[in-house]
């Protein structure tokens, strides 16, 4: 097996916080399934527009999904038009999904469904700029996933990226790396391009890191992202 372990993951509880906030021991699994197909619906639903992260907490009658993004006029569009839209959508998908958990599970899922559909599920939708985005590993994923799907060098778009990078005050190292038929060649090959320290074996180290897939022509890149924005100490964590 790899040894291989996610910088998040890793530092769960030490420095990092849970993306899904809350805890439900009856529907714990439909809960669980729902977070995770909510997530896959709204990456795919917001391909385009540049997204940090997306948190969901949850109370026994209310589902609060929490955006960051880089674009929020893009999300809300025209008075809140596009905000209330993907609103409606994360309600008839979240709906669905519990629906059919329900039936699979035994009298307690079936009645909780029952209790659902009499009234409409309340959906808050929380969007929240990100500052600086080019210190957030998942946005600059996106902005070189952009560039090469636009054949812009693969070369050329490693070194772009690591001067943009390494401008912002908070960073303190980046490392880029791509995977794949780059720029065409008939065999695969990983490149990949570092500036700085990424401490990865250091938990107190903010390690920000994302990996998103550039679809071509020729085949799918993968593209991965460790962002190093210093340590964090007990006493940066108390303020």
């Amino acid at each position: 097996m790899t040894h291989v372990a996610h910088p998040y993951g890793l530092r769960l509880g030490i420095i990092n916080d849970w993306r899904s906030r809350w805890f439900d021991k009856r529907a714990y699994r439909r809960h669980l399934k729902v977070d995770t197909l909510l997530r896959e619906f709204l990456w795919k639903e917001l391909k385009g527009i540049l997204v940090d992260s997306i948190d969901i907490e949850r109370s026994p009658r209310i589902i609060h999904i929490i955006i960051s993004t880089s674009q929020p006029g893009i999300l809300i569009g025209r008075g809140g038009e596009g905000a209330e839209k993907l609103k409606e959508k994360i309600r008839t998908f979240v709906a669905r999904v519990e629906f059919r958990s329900a039936l699979v599970e035994k009298r307690r899922g079936l009645d909780a469904i029952e209790k659902k559909e009499k009234g409409k599920l309340n959906v808050k939708l929380t969007i929240e700029e990100v500052r600086s985005p080019e210190s957030r590993a998942s946005i600059v994923a996106q902005m070189v996933v952009q560039e090469l799907e636009r054949r812009m060098s693969f070369r050329r778009v490693l070194k772009n990226t690591l001067e943009k990078v390494m401008t912002q005050k908070d960073v303190e190292g980046v490392k880029v790396s791509v995977k794949g038929r780059l720029d065409g060649a008939e065999m695969g090959r990983h490149e990949w391009l570092r500036k700085g320290r990424i401490p990865l074996q250091t938990l107190r180290a903010d390690i920000d890191y994302a990996s998103r897939t550039a679809r071509l022509p020729y085949g799918a890149i993968g593209v991965k992202v460790w962002i190093y924005r210093g340590d964090i100490f007990d006493k940066d964590k108390k303020e």
